[in-house]
Order: structure tokens, then C-alpha cells, then sequence
């Protein structure tokens, strides 16, 4: 057992790291109190992300995932999150799949968002722009963001929050994942991390029990 109190977060991230600014700024806000952002891991060394942490003051670690074996990345992982005593994972913008070894080892402990409303436009493939071309192709009115639970399946865990945007005319896929990340990511994000923070605070149970 863990002792109840403040949940220690990690965030796996691979690019810019604009939902990672805004855990960080959501954290100073006051909206995510159960939890801290103890550590920010990368599998791009040139990741921006890493700035937006060092500049915040989270540590952070880079595990080069071109590198290495799948296993070894991951048991590399492991070895970083246990380290780190961390209780919750946050995949923000983390661009490589983790194994089903991986997720089953912590369930209900890694969060993804994904720029759609589940079950539409998600699933192996749809990442980034593609997410939002493939809503604009199919002429949908309305798309969002979701955010829930990894496991084995490509965006197939249980659904924690989701918030939706309507399409404008005229829109790009450009323009519409700004907006999906400005009134839907960057909002319901933040409030899930808060929302299993409290709950695994409560809880009081070790990562991966």
C-alpha cells in the first residue's frame, strides 16, 4: 500500500508537449490537487515537451525508442516508473504503441487523450492530423476529444470524459485540431488526471497492484 496523499504523475510524451503545458498550468490553477507531475518521460531526445518540463522544473528522462527493442524500451520504462515511485501515467502527444505486457501491468493507471469522441475516427491509425481529416471527409457535424483508460486495444479502454466541439464551415483539419485541443483536450485533460488522482489517492494502492 501506498500512503494516501498526493498522487505522483508521469507523463510519456513525444512532441510539443501542448497537453503536458496544460496539466502544468492546470496544476498551478489549482484544478489537478491530488496529483503532481513528478516526471516527464520521452522517447524523442529533441521532443520540445522536454523544455516545457525543465522550464516547469520536472525531471525528466529520455528513453530513445528507435534504439531499442520494444522489451527493452519497456523494461526500461519500468524500471524509470518505479524508480520514480510513480502512481499514474498520462500519455500526452506519446507517439509509440505500448504492449499489451505493458498497459495489463497497470490497469487503470495510464490515461490517453485522443482527439475525437470515442468510438468514432479512433483506433490503429488515426493519431494527429489523420483524426481530424478522416471527421472532415466523412462530414460529421460534431467531433471532440476523449479522454480513458489504455489497454491492449488502440484507444479501446473504458471512457473517462469526453467533450465535444462542433465543426465549422469552411473548416481544415488544421483548424479544427486547434480547436479540438483549445475547447476539448486542453479542458477535459486536466480534469480526469484530477478525477483518478483523487480516486487512486482514496484508494491508497501501489502502482501496478
Amino acid at each position: 500500500m501506498k500512503e494516501k496523499g498526493t498522487v505522483r504523475i508521469a507523463v510519456f510524451v513525444s512532441g510539443g508537449g501542448t497537453n503536458l503545458q496544460a496539466l502544468i498550468d492546470a496544476e498551478r490553477a489549482g484544478i489537478i490537487t491530488h496529483g503532481k507531475i513528478s516526471l516527464v518521460v520521452s522517447n524523442n531526445p529533441n521532443a520540445y515537451a522536454l523544455t516545457r518540463a525543465e522550464n516547469a522544473g520536472i525531471d525528466t528522462v529520455i528513453i530513445p525508442g528507435k534504439e531499442l527493442t520494444q522489451d527493452a524500451f519497456e523494461t526500461k520504462l519500468i524500471e524509470t516508473l518505479e524508480e520514480n515511485k510513480i502512481d499514474l501515467i498520462v500519455l500526452a502527444g506519446f507517439m509509440k504503441i505500448l504492449s499489451h505486457n505493458f498497459t495489463r501491468r497497470y490497469p487503470e493507471r495510464i490515461l490517453n487523450v485522443h482527439p475525437s469522441l470515442i468510438p468514432s475516427f479512433c483506433g490503429k491509425g488515426f493519431y494527429g492530423l489523420k483524426v481530424h481529416e478522416e471527421a472532415l471527409r466523412y462530414g460529421v457535424k460534431v467531433t471532440g476529444a476523449t479522454v480513458h483508460y489504455v489497454n491492449e486495444i488502440p484507444d479501446g479502454g473504458e471512457i473517462i470524459l469526453q467533450k465535444a466541439v462542433a465543426i465549422k464551415k469552411g473548416e481544415t483539419a488544421e483548424s479544427l485540431q486547434q480547436r479540438v485541443m483549445r475547447q476539448a483536450e486542453w479542458i477535459i485533460l486536466p480534469k480526469a488526471v484530477e478525477l483518478v488522482s483523487k480516486k487512486i489517492s482514496t484508494e491508497g494502492k501501489e502502482i501496478g497492484q
